[in-house]
């Protein structure tokens, strides 16, 4: 995937995104796949059950795409505060239920401070989930101060049962975790039905494998209105291609809890526009003391052969 350079920034193949320039410091910040939001950030009482092959989830369609989304700051807050920033985010989704969903994401962040200087995070995951969102393969790594951390594991869900975690790295462990949590890809189109039902809310437990690997999250998502073809103003130019342009699309804010303190100010924010296959736009990036926006630059609709019908 090609993508014209922004901000010192080049898209290279599938999520792979490469920041031009030297000097820079690595600063680690959470890794939240795009897949909740787009596949998603990739990648959204729970609609989806102890079999995640509900009724209402299972009819959400999930389309193949690449997508690079250029950040910026929107605003800075402490007295550590952030007085520029720049990046880009690039992803890479594909597959169906039947054969599962795979992704690649890629982010990559400089921070200005007058404090502390240019400070850059370089984070990557590769994920693939099952189509029933039963097991889900996970990897990631990110980059600080020229120390690579990665985490790769697997986790399976089972009824009545604990979340099982297998952890390969850092260090081979076995773990147990609420097995009332959900996947990225099954959280999406739970999010998805949750908006063309009309719901403002949805509340679920995530295990996205991001992080330690260990950690499972209290998120609850905020819906808004319906946005149908054609109405609610201007959008970026890969928005209004065929496969996103004549769809409904809903702005929806979801918060990442720890577990068991959703009554409290959540770790982070992400904001987003999805569209009903899945697709992102206008992303918003909170992260307590600083929030970015993501604006989409380009987005390739990639073709589905599959001729996957569940």
């Amino acid at each position: 995937m090609a993508a014209p350079a922004a901000s010192g920034f080049v898209a290279g193949k599938g999520a792979d995104a490469k920041l031009g320039g030297t000097g820079y410091a690595k600063l680690s910040m959470p890794i939240r796949s795009l897949a909740l939001a787009a596949a998603l950030i990739l990648s959204v009482g729970p609609a989806i059950s102890q079999d995640a092959g509900s009724s209402s989830a299972s009819r959400i369609v999930l389309a193949p795409h690449r997508a690079v989304y250029d950040l910026s700051l929107v605003s800075s807050r402490g007295m550590r505060s952030v007085e520029s920033a720049r990046g880009r985010i690039a992803l890479e989704f594909t597959g169906d239920a039947c054969e599962g969903y795979s992704m690649k994401f890629r982010q990559v962040t400089v921070l200005e401070s007058a404090e502390s200087g240019s400070r850059m995070s370089d984070l990557r995951m590769a994920t693939h989930e099952s189509g029933d969102g039963r097991s889900y393969r996970f990897r990631n790594d990110s980059v600080v101060q020229g120390r690579t951390t990665s985490v790769d594991g697997t986790a399976e869900r089972r009824a009545g049962a604990p979340l099982s975690v297998q952890l390969r790295t850092p260090r081979r462990q076995s773990v147990s975790l609420d097995g009332d949590a959900i996947f990225p890809n099954a959280q999406m189109k739970d999010v998805i039905a949750a908006a063309r039902e009309g719901k403002p809310m949805l509340q679920m437990k995530l295990f996205d494998g991001s992080d330690d690997g260990r950690k499972v999250y209290e998120t609850l998502a905020v819906i808004g209105r319906e946005i149908k073809a054609g109405e609610g103003g201007e959008v970026e130019k890969p928005a209004r291609q065929d496969g996103v342009s004549t769809r409904s699309r809903w702005p929806v804010t979801l918060s990442y809890f720890p577990l068991g303190r959703a009554d409290q100010t959540p770790s982070y924010v992400l904001g987003f526009d999805v569209y009903d296959n899945g697709v992102s736009r206008a992303l918003r990036l909170d992260y307590g003391d600083s929030s970015l926006r993501g604006d989409l630059v380009q987005l390739d609709m990639l073709p589905d052969r599959s001729g996957c019908q569940r």
